[in-house]
């Protein structure tokens, strides 16, 4: 078994990425968890994260927002940095909200059997917006009242937003499953498993 570091923006991230390690047990285990909020935190740290991974390897889990595609992301991200093999960089299109409303099964024990999931997260503005959206309109009340900002409150999303979707993740959401309507994931769930693959030869 070989460690693995999972650098993300938030705690939400962060239980994606350990749903994603986990997929790839025993070969891959989480030995270190580095999260601050927001993506600034990953990007001004671009170096160290090559650096630390001439050691042991790191996911680094991040979501497109605004930016372009995912290849103008990296470019702005890498500078002239050469990104070591052992660096997997991963970015959500556009949020990690997609990959969660991906697995409709999932989002069906969340949400209810009421409202129209989207058949294809990746392709939306703002999944963590579609989220909140639906949970207003078709959440149970306890439900509602964790994602969903109170009146008047300044966040935009509800207090208990992060702490009910990461139990939700670690309990109900499957990411083989998500994949088949998100792209981005896919495409982090085989970059992954090839990883664990090099790096226990």
């Amino acid at each position: 078994m070989v460690g693995i570091a999972i650098a993300t923006e938030d705690e939400l991230s962060e239980a994606v990425a350990r749903r994603l390690v986990a997929e790839v047990q025993p070969a891959l285990e989480v030995s270190q968890t580095l999260r601050r909020n927001g993506f600034g935190y990953l990007r001004s740290r671009m170096s160290n994260w090559c650096e630390l991974a001439r050691f042991q390897p790191i996911l680094l889990l991040t979501d497109l927002d605004r930016v372009a595609c995912p290849v103008e992301l990296l470019r702005q991200w890498r500078g002239t940095l050469v990104l070591p093999d052992d660096l997997l960089l991963r970015i959500a299109v556009r949020e990690v909200e997609a990959w969660l409303l991906a697995d409709q099964p999932a989002m069906r024990v969340l949400l209810g059997e009421r409202g129209r999931l989207p058949v294809e997260p990746d392709a939306l503005p703002d999944p963590k917006a579609t989220l909140l959206q639906l949970a207003a309109r078709h959440a149970s009340r306890d439900v509602r009242a964790d994602l969903v900002q109170q009146s008047g409150a300044m966040a935009s999303q509800g207090i208990g937003y992060n702490a009910r979707l990461v139990q939700w993740v670690q309990d109900h959401w499957e990411p083989a499953r998500a994949a088949d309507s998100s792209p981005s994931l896919r495409r982090a769930r085989i970059r992954l498993q090839d990883l664990a693959v090099r790096v226990t030869q």
